[in-house]
């Protein structure tokens, strides 16, 4: 298995790499460990960061990563993943960053992650008005460029209140190309509707 996802911050990434890698099945990557300099909001250098990725593709035979970077997702295209963006609206991806519970890979404490919120929910929302490589265009400019397999998830399924928001398969109504006239993937193999 090689999976790249991208998408908003809250579109649900991290959640559905742990359902993909369930059981141990991949190593998960995720790309915000590898943008931000250890325990600050640093970049660390572009070529550092495409090096890193690549290493770890190298590395691991079966793997998932993800994240908002373009550069970062692309610089797994040579392994051929499968690219799945994740694309449920702003609405849903707002509502899942007010229930993510702590990341300590991110913030120290639950309080530190809440004092940031404001600024996510703010971040989030402009993600669909913005340019630049973390923007809703720079994602679905790659989505539609990108020649081997790969989804757009546009729809959630229900969650209960605890639930991961990503049931293990999706249908017809829920995975869609970002360019409807691209659905098939490589050799012609159809790839809108395959269970994830």
């Amino acid at each position: 298995m090689k999976v790249a996802i991208i998408g908003n911050s809250g579109s649900g990434k991290s959640t559905l790499a742990s359902r993909l890698a369930a059981g141990g099945a991949a190593t998960i990557l995720d790309l915000d460990l590898v943008f931000w300099e250890p325990d600050t909001h640093i970049e660390r250098p572009r070529a550092q960061r495409i090096d890193e990725v690549q290493r770890f593709c190298r590395e691991h035979d079966s793997w998932i990563i993800e994240g908002c970077y373009t550069d970062l997702i692309e610089a797994s295209f040579p392994w051929a993943p499968e690219l799945i963006l994740l694309d449920p609206g702003p609405e849903v991806c707002i509502s899942n960053c007010r229930r993510r519970p702590h990341e300590p890979h991110k913030f120290r404490t639950r309080e530190e992650q809440d004092q940031r919120l404001d600024f996510l929910i703010g971040w989030v929302s402009d993600y669909y008005h913005r340019d630049g490589p973390m923007s809703d265009r720079s994602h679905k400019s790659l989505f539609d460029r990108y020649e081997g397999p790969k989804r757009r998830i546009q729809r959630q399924e229900p969650a209960e209140q605890g639930d991961a928001p990503y049931s293990n398969t999706c249908n017809t109504t829920s995975c869609a190309p970002a360019n409807p006239d691209s659905a098939s993937g490589p050799r012609g193999q159809d790839r809108s509707a395959k269970g994830i």
